[in-house]
């Protein structure tokens, strides 16, 4: 009798898990391409306005994603409601048409737009800089932990702060310092900005290298003289009154100025390395405008049969920059169908997958595209600091920014590898499918700090972001490369980011069924996924910090 009935529940398990596989086959089969395709086409539509928030683009995109995930039959993520409201500032600014630049022995002048460009996440009328001492500060980074200070020894208050994009030692490739080629947070031109405003400084302009920054000048000209969205000023938290980027070519002009001459850049990748003071003045000013909106983030979700509390949470970013510049092509759209319509469409294709399942997960499976992601990952900034679900419960997060447009690969990239143990869960997942995963092609640009993802792991929530392959099925990496470096250097965040009739969606599919597998697996797994042994995450997680 033992034996029989252990023979039953042996038979059980079995074809339990036969079941749950062959649920899991069918769910993956619902993703369509020719959907997916369908769905870009119309969120990259001239009609959508490049999905600007706080303009008739993000009318339009909210409905469409509402519309989109009620027919899959997917449940509001906030209540009732299928939409949580993000308080947010439109900033418009009028800079100078030029900056003086003043010294003992004369004056010159930077031209606004082609060398330089100032912006305000203040809400002042008026931002009036003159006569403000200009300081060389390196890198402007302050990091204990590398035993790194560029304001050790020098007061900045009132002034304006000129910095080096990236990390120490990249400027002059030594890998010695910091995280080597992989860059850390203290390489963002944000973290720049947060740093220059607590040491007092009243401005901070970014040096623009565009192999350090990994874009070229025209990718960061799009924020100049352009409104800009901004969640509202917390109480306490020090901003500068202007910020933004001077070209490298414009800093060594300064330099000679100043009776200096570029191996400066040089001497600040040195340990010890001090701040300077140029002996120059700067005056120039930018008129503001300020209007107080809400944006919208958009939620639904499929909840989880025996844990419905704990909840798995998929993130794309639905808006682009708008209408702005004229492109090379003479169009003014920023349709955005890379990014990230096509990671917009991937969260209703992974709906469908998901809402599909004869049995559905055991935890909660959250959809949710976030606004103003172009603006400084603001939509998700304000999830993370305004959560629908408890960040305790949150087992993880899964990202998606920019989704395989180009046909099947071998490979994904995991970005930033070594964070947590999702990776393990996506590694196990590419090699079922006969696939592998790849290192970051690209560490230097520090993709792990550019998306949404970060703000879940700010708040110790692990989190996975990975990136289309290169080893491109029958064409090798060679092709992938090219492609990849195509997009980078003629479409990325330019008006020619437009749906391409080629595509046919099969790699994004292929890809998307590793992003399905991996959330199932979490979804119906008793333990959490961990952070790893050397993120700077694992702490926050574990209460330590």
């Amino acid at each position: 009798m033992q034996k029989l009935f252990t023979l039953l529940i042996s038979s059980t398990l079995l074809y339990s898990c036969s079941q749950s596989s062959s649920d899991a086959m069918d769910a993956a089969k619902a993703m369509n391409p020719d959907s997916m395709k369908q769905n870009i086409m119309v969120l990259a539509s001239d009609s959508f306005m490049g999905r600007k928030p706080f303009t008739e683009g993000e009318t339009r995109t909210v409905a469409f994603l509402q519309e989109k995930f009620a027919a899959l039959g997917l449940e509001p993520g906030n209540g009732s409601s299928y939409i949580q409201e993000v308080p947010m500032v439109n900033i418009s600014t009028e800079s100078d048409p030029t900056m003086t630049i003043s010294s003992p022995k004369g004056r010159s002048t930077l031209t606004f737009f082609e060398e330089y460009g100032f912006w305000t996440q203040k809400t002042d009328s008026l931002i009036t800089i003159q006569d403000a001492d200009l300081v060389f500060a390196g890198y402007g980074v302050v990091a204990p932990e590398y035993n790194w200070n560029d304001y050790e020894g020098i007061d900045v208050k009132g002034k304006v702060v000129l910095v080096m994009v990236n990390d120490p030692g990249f400027w002059i490739g030594d890998t010695t310092l910091f995280k080597g080629k992989e860059m850390t947070y203290y390489g963002r031109w944000t973290y720049k900005f947060e740093e220059a405003a607590r040491q007092g400084a009243k401005g901070c302009l970014v040096i623009h290298n565009t192999q350090a920054a990994s874009y070229q000048w025209s990718v960061a000209q799009n924020n100049f003289n352009q409104s800009r969205l901004n969640l509202p000023a917390a109480e306490g938290v020090p901003l500068c009154d202007a910020v933004g980027w001077i070209t490298e070519g414009s800093m060594k002009k300064l330099f000679a100025q100043a009776g200096y001459d570029s191996t400066l850049f040089t001497q600040a990748n040195k340990p010890g390395f001090r701040a300077l003071d140029l002996k120059l003045k700067a005056s120039t000013k930018l008129k503001v405008k300020s209007e107080f909106k809400k944006s919208k983030n958009v939620i639904a979700k499929i909840t989880g049969t025996t844990r419905p509390d704990e909840v798995i949470i998929y993130t794309a970013h639905w808006d682009h920059l708008g209408i702005g510049k004229p492109g090379a092509d003479g169009d003014s759209i920023y349709n955005g169908a890379l990014d990230n319509a096509s990671g917009t469409a991937a969260l209703i294709e992974l709906a469908r997958a998901f809402n599909s399942l004869k049995q559905k997960p055991e935890r909660t499976i959250v959809m949710l595209a976030v606004t103003a992601e172009e603006q400084g990952l603001l939509g998700s900034e304000y999830y993370a600091n305004n959560p629908i679900y408890p960040v305790e419960k949150t087992v993880a997060n899964i990202n998606m920014d920019v989704v395989n447009s180009f046909g099947k690969t071998l490979d994904m990239s995991i970005i930033g590898e070594g964070q947590s143990e999702i990776e393990d869960l996506a590694k196990q997942e590419l090699e079922k499918d006969g696939r592998y995963a790849a290192p970051d092609p690209k560490p230097e640009a520090g993709s792990y700090y550019r998306s949404d993802h970060f703000n879940f792991a700010k708040k110790g929530i692990p989190s996975l972001y990975l990136k289309t392959g290169i080893d491109v099925a029958g064409k090798g990496k060679e092709y992938g490369k090219q492609i990849r470096e195509e997009y980078n250097s003629k479409h990325y965040h330019q008006t020619s980011d437009e749906i391409d009739p080629s595509w046919t969606m099969d790699g994004a599919i292929q890809d998307l069924l590793i992003y399905f597998k991996v959330g199932l697996s979490m979804a119906n797994d008793e333990k959490f996924p961990q952070w790893k042994t050397g993120s700077e995450f694992k702490a926050i997680r574990e209460g330590k910090k």
